[in-house]
């Protein structure tokens, strides 16, 4: 498998995609796992307006019908010409990697392939297998580091011809660098509310990114790794009574739960102590969260975190897809994994 690193990604947009017709898309920061895939989908040429040319699939409806794949990257759109599918909310389903297995020996002519997965482990099916395909061409999306930030800072507020004040920006960095999306829509959020201006203020973050609401998320994900019931649900009232959606928490703790698993990963691959890797991958965390993550990374092991995570993810699904349900969903599951914080 051919990868690009991270710092790679923006040369590798500047050139034609080529022989390239395979890409898999990976890691724990789901919001730039999109993105990225969307600037993939746009190199590629095919009409994103056009559903004769552009199929777009989920990792479930593959483990339903797991021939599908195939049959749809081989089938002749409508009008001819190449086609794009497109996969997202891959994982660990039989039937994909099994379909893409094949693909990977035998690359399509006519057709792209874009695969957008969450934080695939070494040795994961989907990952296992482009790593010993050289068709297939690998984007791994890691949770943005602070240069990565500043650099996302930069470049939304200067299409706002704004600057930023050395105090608003440390404490806009104390709110992002976890999801790539999820970050640049509170910039375009802060963008908007200072437009007119000629720089972001402090005070401006605190009245847009910092508000009472964000406050309130922040107790009960934190609630939720503290194995307390009692705060959660103190801290859901208040939310609540802020008009604010209960499925923000959980995105929150979705958010949460990714970078714990990425740091127990670098703990066990590398054999360090929580506060070592916290020291290298949580310097975007607020100081006062960070021994509450670091006695997480202590009593969670991997595996247990991968479950939580497969029980969030499927909160979000299901929350997404049943709207009318989304209160009990969220707040059943988040109760679930507090109650599993509390036993460790």
């Amino acid at each position: 498998m051919g990868e690009i690193k991270s710092h790679e990604f923006h040369g590798f947009l500047q050139k034609p995609l080529g022989s390239n017709r395979i890409f898999l898309i990976y890691g724990p920061d789901r919001g730039l796992v999109s993105e990225r895939a969307a600037q993939i989908a746009a190199k590629s040429g095919i009409s994103l307006d056009d559903p004769f040319s552009l199929v777009k699939l989920d990792g479930s409806d593959l483990q339903q019908n797991p021939g599908r794949l195939l049959d749809e990257v081989n089938s002749i759109g409508l009008f001819g010409g190449d086609k794009l599918v497109w996969i997202r909310a891959a994982g660990t389903e039989k039937g994909l990697i099994d379909a893409f297995s094949f693909l990977a020996e035998e690359p399509p002519a006519a057709s792209y392939v874009i695969v957008e997965a969450g934080d695939l482990k070494k040795g994961a099916g989907l990952r296992k297998t482009a790593e010993t395909a050289r068709s297939v061409l690998g984007v791994s999306c890691y949770a943005d580091d602070a240069r990565a930030v500043n650099a996302l800072i930069d470049q939304e507020l200067g299409q706002e011809n704004l600057s930023i004040t050395p105090a608003a920006r440390q404490r806009l960095l104390e709110t992002l660098g976890g999801d790539r999306i999820a970050s640049r829509n509170e910039i375009r959020k802060l963008a908007l509310y200072c437009r007119g201006l000629t720089a972001v203020e402090e005070e401006h973050v605190l009245d847009i990114v910092g508000d009472a609401s964000a406050i309130s998320v922040d107790d009960a994900v934190d609630a939720v790794l503290k194995g307390d019931a009692d705060g959660l649900n103190r801290a859901v009232r208040k939310i609540v009574a802020s008009k604010t959606a209960i499925f923000l928490v959980l995105q929150a703790c979705l958010k949460q739960f990714q970078l714990l698993d990425l740091m127990r990963s670098e703990m066990d691959e590398k054999r360090q102590q929580p506060g070592q890797v916290i020291a290298t991958m949580g310097r975007h965390l607020h100081f006062r969260r960070k021994p509450l993550v670091e006695s997480a990374l202590r009593h969670w092991t991997g595996p247990a975190l991968q479950r939580e995570l497969a029980r969030l993810n499927t909160a979000v699904f299901q929350s997404r897809s049943r709207q009318i349900l989304e209160d009990s969903i969220a707040m059943h599951t988040l109760l679930a994994i507090t109650l599993q914080s509390a036993r460790r």
